[in-house]
């Protein structure tokens, strides 16, 4: 269909332009303040660590969230991401955040409009600790392949931010699945493959948009055959396995070196600054602990070896990904404190990949002060990590472990929060935390349930039965067969 509007402008935009409400419902950036703040008021509250850069936030979150109220969800069950199901339940949700959640006892404050969740589930926003949507978005075309750096075995100093395409109709589809928060990773051809992004579901012109105020960096490593693969077959290391530990501790070498320079100058003043670099930038950042290891890593003994590394040079290790065969050292994963991040049924499709049972994530979250976590490394996937989950729930139980779903749902919510250092923000309905919230249309382990509705930050994102509340990017705008019309101008903007 021939189009009066020009093809570089955004329809999103030229609706924003009509009718200015548009831009808030849409989750378009609103101006930011005077000095670049944010309005969120977590915003850009990065963790304290050293200031290797004169501006250690030089691209800024700007979400401000989409239009809220006031509500209560009132008679579905409820599951709270931290254990607990209430019959009945009551979720309260107050300027954006979670005030109560109870049985059918907990009161309703005047004033407040109620969502009927009867015969429905309620649940925490799905997390995905690992999606490439964005930096590897659909359409999958060559030019917009923007997720692997595959240049140097050590491309540390890259930001998978700066690849994020925010117009991917990859993330409305996620969230049509349930899916609040995402971590967006570098790809996995490196031994170091750069710096990965948090993001908040919400359609948005911008990464910045997206981009989770004060949420840690992570940083992308890969262990086993990949970055050899891709590196030995250019005749450079790393080669082989001992190739790929040679170079882990090579960087971290220079980075210790980097850093050391930072404290001395800092501490005495002498002369001149060291000269930045990018790269060691992110590695010191890991040694001080404000960056965040992501390492994926599928075989138990070379997740083994990548503990002793990390203590050689003093850092730990957040969550191993993809992790097939976490099940063979679950305890010792538990008592370091490392979250597994894992498929339920992708296996067999490498040999570090062979040794996979369904039963990991079931048999990974025995051991106290474990951290089991359903994960996607997918489009498609992402849209189904409840059944994910579901499927994992129910090989434990064919082997005897006796997991109930208020339990298991954590494998989506509370677990990856924890994954990505945000659990004190979100991942449980428990007080004082983002309202990020799913009602679904049956039981979320059952192959037949839809997120009905979901809410990030109280406002609501998607509607299955409002055409209002399931928005389209400004690509698909772009596409025969969108068009902007009343139906997916959202309601604010009418």
């Amino acid at each position: 269909m021939r189009r009066s509007a020009p093809r570089g402008l955004s329809l999103v935009a030229l609706a924003c332009t009509a009718l200015l409400a548009a831009c808030a419902t849409t989750g378009q950036d609103s101006p930011p303040s005077a000095d670049g703040s944010s309005s969120d008021e977590d915003a850009n509250v990065l963790p304290t660590g050293l200031d290797y850069a004169a501006n250690p936030d030089p691209y800024p979150s700007t979400y401000r969230g989409l239009p809220r109220e006031n509500f209560a969800i009132v008679g579905g069950t409820v599951y709270d991401g931290a254990g607990r199901r209430f019959e009945n339940g009551v979720v309260i949700v107050t300027d954006g955040k979670v005030a109560s959640v109870g049985d059918a006892s907990t009161a309703v404050p005047a004033g407040y409009r109620t969502v009927n969740a009867q015969g429905r589930y309620v649940t925490p926003g799905v997390i995905d600790v690992h999606s490439h949507l964005g930096v590897y978005p659909s359409p999958g075309v060559t030019g917009m392949s923007d997720g692997n750096e595959a240049t140097s075995p050590n491309t540390a100093q890259v930001w998978a931010e700066h690849s994020l395409w925010p117009q991917d109709p990859g993330f409305n589809t996620a969230r049509a699945g349930g899916v609040t928060t995402l971590q967006i990773l570098p790809g996995s051809a490196n031994l170091f493959g750069g710096r990965g992004v948090t993001v908040r579901n919400i359609p948005s012109v911008t990464m910045q948009g997206m981009k989770m105020p004060g949420a840690p960096y992570g940083l992308k490593m890969a262990c086993g055959e990949n970055p050899s693969r891709v590196y030995g077959g250019r005749n450079q290391s790393p080669a082989t396995g001992m190739g790929n530990m040679a170079g882990y501790r090579a960087a971290f070498i220079a980075a210790r070196d980097y850093k050391d320079k930072w404290d001395k100058w800092r501490e005495t003043g002498e002369g001149t600054p060291p000269t930045r670099n990018l790269q060691n930038e992110t590695l010191a950042g890991v040694l001080d602990g404000t960056i965040l290891i992501q390492n994926h890593c599928y075989r138990a003994d070379e997740m083994a070896m990548m503990i002793d590394l990390s203590k050689e040079f003093g850092y730990r290790i957040t969550a191993f990904h993809h992790a097939i065969e976490a099940y063979k050292l679950a305890p010792q994963l538990a008592r370091e404190g490392i979250c597994a991040d894992m498929w339920t049924g992708w296996w067999g499709f490498k040999m570090e990949a062979l040794d996979a049972v369904e039963a990991n994530a079931a048999l990974v979250d025995a051991p106290e002060g474990s951290c089991a976590v359903i994960h996607s490394d997918d489009a498609e996937l992402t849209q189904r990590l409840n059944q994910e989950a579901a499927a994992a729930v129910a090989a434990g139980r064919r082997i005897g472990m006796n997991i109930s779903e208020e339990h298991a749902i954590r494998w989506i919510t509370l677990n990856p929060a924890r994954s990505l250092g945000i659990a004190d923000q979100t991942g449980s309905l428990e007080a004082g935390k983002r309202a990020d919230v799913v009602i679904w249309s049956a039981s979320p382990f059952s192959v037949y349930a839809r997120a009905d509705q979901v809410f990030i930050d109280g406002g609501l994102a998607f509607d299955r039965m409002n055409p209002a509340y399931q928005p389209v990017s400004d690509f698909e705008l772009g596409q025969p067969g969108f068009g902007l019309s009343a139906a997916n101008v959202p309601q604010g903007a009418r």
